[in-house]
């Protein structure tokens, strides 16, 4: 029970730091799309850009402050603010002789107060006592202090009461309001040493963390600790929602306005009209808002706020549908957000005209659901492939990633039809046309590795092309994918040198160059040869076939297979599936066993007999060749030696026992141990890499 009202007091703490923090975000806007007028002269121009400059920065320290110094900020704020709204009451109050009529002919018309006279004064008293109480609270006054505070507060009401002279009631207010300020003046220059010590231990620990942490760091722990994203969040939903109650209000008061004009219904028919709005209106009043809510860049961070919190939960739904648990699969509500962003200071969106602006936010946003429905794609390969690699039988584990991989191929498609019947052919329909054309061809290629993976489940036989065709799909996939980049680059330079160039786009396009044109084809071309490379080493070792696979009497190291046609041996001595080495040999040129090089030169090809993985041996290829050995005997004819019974002592002997191999002793694979010294500088002092990557087949690589 304790913890649960720790959590909701913390969760509301969150909620009011939020709160308190978004005004300044407010300020920051108005001050940036207030009207500056330079021709006031030199004098009146400096002071609007002092007040303005004074007025960021401001605005900039109070959203930067710690929690416990933003409350009590906001604290002596409300204080000033109560303390204010009594003074400017009782002024009021004592200014006018009749203060009856003053009363009811108040702004708007509200009249919360009651008619007759003493009852008003009771409600004035009323309301001037919960101000003062809430001045002193704030202000955390003592008690004799604080009775003088709303003994200040009241009086100018006595004034009213026992109807003294207009002249005096207003010189009474006036004292009364130079009291309070006073008082206020004296309270906050008390607390100046706090606000002192608290701006200096900020310098002192913003200097520390950028000393230590860099300025990364400390950007990422500050944007962290004020929760801006939430900030931006709350800033652009309440803006757009005032904006809307206000336009809705003035649609009614013109439809209103125009049934008076005209003289009104008959029936009551007009007023169930005045609360609907039309589908005309309604689109009106929509795109307004939407335009209203990217006019500045702050509105622009906004916008991109909520898209994060949409493409977040939009992700989190989607890992759940298909049941993926991987923590970078979580990254979409960083990524959409990021890129609307980039997108929006690449086309210049808050600086267009305002129909300009709707068409440019609506172009972008369909570049961001391209964006989106890629991202989700590579959310969803890895699942394919780990079902069908893994032969998960189950129905339901399969039917969600199918169904999201359909949807990602039809998606695309029926975007991009909608878009050829509404829109003429341009640079912008080109790209939103080839990344859809792009998607498709990633979910074809993902689906046909898919159905390559299933079809080796279900057979009972070995398919030793599997991984050439995997390559051969992959391979296509992503040449088509390169060309498409190429196009892309040539659109974009295009853009730029024609229609809308501009410094942002210049370095998206030199990024683009980089990412997906340069390193996609530098590795391409690592990938092919590594394989080539590979496939050359293979067919260089020795293969044993036949009968002398019974003779080894063991499996494959990697795959803990028996060998059912053939096997190749290492230089070491180890032997292998030709297809799980070649496999092995795409990553690294090393032995799986004791980590040696895997080369094979023809003047030092070893031909003697070569130990199994568990310490036995068997006869090279070209000595089978002669005829099968006599039982007892050797190859020469000699007694044949028999094999070590635990492995650790593998000594194969030549010709009658006597020639010693170059290796006295082939240990066990298991009982090999090197110092740190060692393990990296075996066979010619080449390192050996540490991480080795779990990876089934080649198929993953892009």
């Amino acid at each position: 029970m304790a913890s649960t009202q720790a959590r909701i007091g913390q969760q509301a703490l969150a909620v009011l730091d939020v709160a308190l923090r978004v005004p300044c975000i407010f300020i920051i806007d108005a001050i940036f799309n207030s009207y500056y007028d330079p021709g006031s002269g030199w004098a009146g121009a400096m002071a609007k850009v002092l007040v303005r400059v004074m007025g960021v920065l401001i605005s900039s320290v109070v959203l930067l402050l710690s929690q416990k110094a933003l409350f009590k900020f906001y604290t002596l704020f409300f204080a000033v603010l109560l303390g204010m709204a009594a003074v400017l009451i009782n002024y009021y109050a004592t200014s006018h002789i009749d203060f009856y009529s003053a009363y009811y002919k108040a702004a708007l018309g509200f009249r919360l107060l009651p008619r007759n006279g003493p009852t008003l004064w009771l409600g004035m008293a009323a309301v001037q006592l919960v101000f003062g109480i809430g001045y002193v609270f704030l202000l955390n006054l003592q008690s004799v202090f604080a009775a003088l505070v709303v003994l200040d507060i009241m009086i100018p009401l006595w004034g009213l009461m026992i109807e003294l002279p207009a002249d005096v009631r207003q010189l009474v207010a006036v004292f009364s309001g130079l009291a309070l300020a006073l008082n206020t003046a004296v309270c906050l220059a008390m607390r100046l040493k706090w606000f002192y010590y608290s701006c200096r231990y900020v310098y002192l620990l913003v200097r520390h963390m950028y000393r230590i942490y860099g300025l990364q760091l400390l950007l990422e722990d500050t944007w962290k600790r004020i929760r801006f994203p939430d900030v931006l969040r709350v800033f652009w939903l309440t803006r757009v929602t005032a904006q809307a109650l206000i336009l809705v209000y003035v649609v009614r008061a013109v439809r209103r306005e125009s049934g008076d004009a005209t003289g009104g219904a008959t029936d009551g028919s007009s007023d169930a009209q005045g609360y609907l709005l039309s589908w005309d209106v309604f689109w009106d009043l929509t795109s307004n808002l939407i335009i209203s809510g990217c006019d500045s860049t702050l509105t622009v961070l906004g916008m991109s706020a909520v898209i994060s919190s949409v493409a977040h939960y939009l992700g989190l739904s989607i890992l759940a549908f298909i049941g993926s648990t991987e923590e970078e699969d979580k990254r979409l509500g960083f990524v959409a957000p990021v890129l609307f962003f980039i997108l929006a200071l690449q086309t210049g969106l808050s600086s267009l005209n305002p129909e300009e602006r709707l068409v440019r936010l609506s172009r972008n946003m369909c570049l961001l659901l391209t964006a989106i429905l890629h991202f989700i794609h590579g959310m969803t390969d890895p699942v394919l492939m780990s079902l069908s690699a893994s032969h998960v039988s189950s129905f339901r584990r399969h039917f969600p990633v199918l169904l999201v991989s359909l949807a990602l191929f039809v998606l695309p498609v029926a975007l991009s039809y909608a878009l050829w019947h509404h829109y003429a052919l341009n640079t912008w329909l080109f790209a939103v046309t080839a990344f859809c054309v792009e998607l498709c061809l990633k979910v074809v290629v993902s689906l046909t590795v898919y159905g390559l993976f299933m079809v080796d489940g279900f057979s009972n036989v070995l398919w030793e092309k599997l991984d050439d065709y995997v390559y051969y799909v992959r391979s296509t996939g992503n040449i088509i994918e390169f060309l498409f980049g190429v196009i892309m680059f040539g659109n974009g330079a295009y853009t730029m040198m024609f229609e809308s160039g501009s410094k942002i786009r210049a370095c998206m396009m030199c990024l683009h160059a980089y990412f997906n044109i340069y390193l996609q084809a530098k590795n391409g071309w690592k990938t092919f040869i590594n394989r080539r490379t590979a496939v050359k080493k293979i067919n260089s070792l020795p293969e044993v076939r036949g009968d002398q696979l019974s003779d080894i009497e063991d499996v494959c190291a990697i795959c803990y297979q028996e060998f059912a046609s053939s096997a190749r041996i290492t230089p070491c001595h180890h032997y292998f599936h030709a297809l799980c080495l070649r496999k092995w040999l795409y990553i690294q040129d090393t032995c799986p066993m004791c980590h040696q090089r895997v080369y094979v030169e023809e003047e030092s090809r070893d031909r003697a007999a070569f130990s199994n993985n568990n310490g036995g041996y068997a006869a090279p290829q070209d000595a089978a060749a002669a005829g099968p050995p006599v039982p007892g005997e050797n190859q020469d004819g000699q007694p044949a030696a028999e094999p070590p019974v635990d492995g650790a002592a593998a000594g194969a002997q030549a010709a009658g026992g006597v020639a010693e191999l170059d290796n006295d002793l082939l240990e066990d694979n298991d009982s090999i141990e090197y110092d740190e010294d060692e393990w990296g500088t075996q066979n010619g002092n080449t390192p050996v890499e540490e991480d080795y990557i779990n990876d089934d087949t080649d198929s993953t690589e892009d």
